[in-house]
């Protein structure tokens, strides 16, 4: 699998291809994976995703989430299916997903990922306040001074107490 998922990582990494180049690549490489292989779907997916071919990409990250992904993956794969399907107008179920991901204990190290795109899915759905809210408790960890003051304005932003 190492070998497998290194090429595939040098296909994601060849900036010279063109979206359409990167789908049949990966394409190529998953036809070396069993059919229900959920990691190889995870990668056909994101192809799609990123050749702005999200009714392929949904069917397929969906596929992969059931069928089961490590727990990065898995998270990865949520978040870039609830990014798609906000793109294609599920607004509600998007936020549902990126709501309970944001939310999920113990944070991983994509908490952060998983509250950009929760922000974005709260402004499609017009409550920027409470996206701001988000966007800025995810940013204020990582500020090297003034942390606990926009953690601060961030939650009373969102109307709680600071």
């Amino acid at each position: 699998m190492n070998d497998w998922q290194n090429r595939v990582d040098a296909v994601w990494a060849d900036e010279a291809l063109s979206p359409d180049d990167v789908v049949t690549r990966i394409d190529e490489l998953a036809a070396e994976r069993p059919a229900d292989d959920a990691v190889a779907l995870f990668e056909r997916a994101g192809a799609r995703d990123s050749a702005g071919i999200e009714g392929e990409a949904e069917v397929l990250y969906r596929r992969a989430l059931e069928i089961g992904l490590d727990d990065e993956r898995r998270t990865r794969a949520t978040i870039q299916l609830a990014s798609t399907i906000r793109n294609l107008g599920k607004t509600e179920e998007s936020l549902a997903m990126l709501q309970a991901e944001y939310e999920r204990e113990p944070r991983g190290p994509l908490h952060d990922a998983a509250a950009a795109f929760y922000a974005l899915a709260l402004v499609s759905s017009g409550a920027p306040e409470r996206a701001a809210s988000i966007a800025l408790q995810a940013l204020a960890p990582h500020l090297p001074r003034y942390t606990r003051s926009v953690t601060g304005y961030a939650r009373e932003i969102a109307g709680t107490p600071r």
